[in-house]
């Protein structure tokens, strides 16, 4: 059998905090009496001191050994009579408030070290498993790695299919966008010219040189609409939920859309109700609804020889709890043999399609809690309607169902 050794029944650590204890305790005693000779008494504080640093350092033990020996030498220093261990009635109070205060001291200074040890401790565990976890994920990712890149390139392209059709609708609207924006910096440019030729005058006309200032600015905010516009449709981000207003929404779509109603003769006519609810969505992706359906009415215009050309784009309420967009061609129309698939996956009948405009344009009609669906228009042509639930309908189906239960309760009594 192999001998006990010794010198494991001594924890070195804990003799150095109960040293420190002593030590400490020493140390404020020797300041306050120097200080006290000085004429400046603080022992209190001191002896404090001392138990805070002797419990944060080596935890309850030692800090109550200090919290003893701190009050000895204040009684024998410093609470009469003095020089001697004998308690007077009179110093009792003082004695029991340094024993409460340095015992709470010691206690919290223990807890905080404990806590700390803890924290360090927790800290070094989740760091070993956190080592562990990687050298499992890379033992996983080595045997897996074909299996993982499918998985992640699939992932990638659901993810961007939304926004690829996005950019291919901006890209063939893109003579239309540059347009736009040239409006505003022509605008610019030209009030700018006209601004500088009234300061030159002698004397300048500040009257009309403010006018023009004042069209300056107002095309700059034109122009930065356009690009905040463009950014919002064009932009790869999260879905971000706002209230907002449909016509305001339809208007800005629009104006992207006039340079191509002008270049194929399309006449746009627009019947947006006064006093819609504001709707609660995504504003950039029924942006995108409204923008492919009218890129489709003028492509299914474009594609006969047919006149008139006319583009009608609508908003009302339908009924107290949704606001219906709809967006009417007189273009070929819709196929009855195939209709009842225009918003399935991958389904075209472009040449150059890719058969997902419509169908995400009906993910994202349901993901907002609206429907969409297509019908003929009369006399010629297609109209595509979509609803989307208003900002204000859940707060009305409380208050309908409040005053149901009230209406309830007045009955049955």
């Amino acid at each position: 059998m192999t001998k006990p050794d010794r010198r494991r029944r001594f924890d070195f650590p804990a003799i150095a905090g109960y040293a420190v204890a002593v030590g400490s305790v020493g140390a404020a005693l020797g300041v306050s009496r120097w200080l006290d000779v000085h004429a400046v008494t603080a022992p209190v504080s001191l002896f404090l001191c001392a138990v805070m640093f002797s419990a944060w350092f080596g935890g309850f033990g030692p800090g109550l050994l200090a919290t003893s020996l701190s009050i000895l030498a204040f009684k024998y220093y410093y609470a009469m009579p003095l020089h001697s261990l004998a308690a007077d009635v009179k110093e009792i109070p003082r004695i029991l408030v340094l024993a409460l205060s340095a015992l709470f001291a010691g206690l919290l200074s223990a807890a905080q070290r404990r806590a700390t040890g803890s924290f360090r401790r927790a800290r070094d565990d989740l760091a070993q498993t956190v080592q562990a976890l990687e050298r499992s994920n890379q033992a996983l990712r080595a045997e897996n790695v074909e299996r993982v890149r499918a998985e992640e390139a699939l992932r990638n392209a659901q993810a961007d299919l939304a926004r690829v059709a996005r950019l291919t609708t901006m890209g063939e609207l893109a003579a239309s966008i540059a347009h736009e924006v040239n409006q505003p910096l022509m605008a610019v440019v030209t009030n700018a010219d006209t601004c500088l030729r009234w300061l030159a005058k002698d004397p300048p006309d500040l009257d009309e040189t403010r006018e023009a200032a004042e069209r300056i600015v107002s095309a700059g905010h034109r122009a930065a609409d356009i690009i905040r516009t463009i950014r919002t449709l064009a932009r790869k981000s999260a879905t971000e939920v706002t209230r907002f207003d449909v016509n305001s929404a339809i208007s800005e779509v629009l104006a992207l859309t006039s340079g191509e109603l002008r270049r194929y003769d399309v006449l746009l006519e627009t019947q947006l109700s006064a006093g819609l609810e504001p709707v609660s969505g995504d504003r950039g992706q029924i942006q995108q609804v409204i923008l492919n359906l009218t890129v489709n009415a003028i492509e299914a215009m474009t594609a006969g020889r047919h006149t008139p050309r006319v583009l009608r784009v609508s908003s009302q309420m339908a009924g107290r709890n949704n606001v219906l967009i709809a967006v009417a061609d007189t273009g070929t129309g819709l196929d009855p043999t195939t209709v009842d698939g225009i918003f399935d996956a991958f389904f075209t009948t472009k040449p150059d399609g890719m058969g997902m405009g419509l169908s995400i344009c009906r993910s994202i009609v349901e993901a907002h809690g609206g429907r969409l669906w297509a019908s003929s228009n009369s006399p010629r042509g297609s109209i595509f309607q979509f609803t989307v639930p208003a900002a204000a309908s859940e707060a009305l189906n409380a208050r309908e169902s409040r005053n149901a239960s009230e209406s309830l309760n007045d009955s049955a009594g």
